[in-house]
């Protein structure tokens, strides 16, 4: 890898990428950056950007073209697995040399549909015959703050009987960009929050802090999704790593 080997970043406007993308620049302000969108941005700060669908896979060969690493953020509620196998594809042609990829906690042990997808974007990444590097990170805030705050309208407040290790995305952002720019690495250490929280926890905190007031409806989730969540399936190993900033912090500052 040279000092000018060009970087492309898959999601880089989204929740992540709008993190990941000034510490790159700040921390190899050498590389180009590249950020593949499916719609046109004008360049800045020394970002170029590209347009190319995932989904489909065009324009991604093109958007590839000269590229050294891949930061691959991009993702959504489903077809994760297709997007990952178009970026491999189009990734193989162009002779990248470092695959580096954003999964899940669980990805490999939660029985859910979801989570099958996220592993099968793994298997895409892992036998693509590219060198690659890969974190499994736990929910950021933002997502359950997100998933609470629409519970939070209704009458009665759900809380399953579930546990999370709700990670800050900063903390997530500057993980990968120590990532991307090191040498191919494999599996790395998970990386979660540095606090375990039930449901309640969650629901009732959050409801301090936007002063609101509604009662919280404890809940048992069914099947073998509920049996994994109680037995906390979607918890982080012991050998994982943790950010610093809590729950509590990120809803001081999201609430102000």
């Amino acid at each position: 890898m040279t000092a000018d080997a060009t970087i492309l970043v898959t999601g880089g406007t989204g929740t992540l990428g709008r993190h990941v993308l000034p510490l790159l620049r700040t921390a190899a302000p050498a590389r180009p950056l590249r950020v593949l969108s499916r719609s046109a941005h004008p360049d800045a700060d020394g970002i170029s950007y590209v347009t190319g669908d995932l989904m489909t896979g065009e324009g991604v060969a093109a958007a590839l073209a000269g590229v050294d690493t891949v930061l691959h953020l991009a993702g959504g509620a489903k077809g994760d697995d297709v997007v990952a196998e178009h970026l491999v594809t189009a990734a193989c042609q162009a002779g990248v040399r470092h695959l580096v990829h954003i999964s899940v906690i669980g990805a490999d042990r939660m029985p859910m549909a979801w989570f099958a997808t996220q592993r099968a974007a793994e298997e895409a990444i892992t036998g693509s015959g590219i060198a690659w590097t890969m974190l499994r990170a736990a929910q950021f805030h933002d997502l359950v703050h997100q998933m609470v705050a629409k519970m939070a309208k209704l009458p009665f407040v759900p809380a399953p009987g579930m546990r999370l290790e709700p990670v800050d995305v900063r903390d997530v952002a500057q993980r990968l960009v120590e990532l991307t720019l090191g040498e191919p690495a494999g599996l790395v250490a998970e990386l979660a929050g540095p606090k375990v929280y039930t449901m309640d926890d969650v629901v009732r905190s959050y409801l301090d802090a936007a002063g609101r007031r509604r009662p919280v409806l404890g809940m048992r989730m069914p099947g073998k999704a509920g049996r994994a969540y109680r037995d906390g399936v979607n918890l982080a190993s012991p050998q994982a790593a943790h950010g610093e900033r809590t729950w509590e912090a990120f809803l001081t500052g999201r609430v102000a």
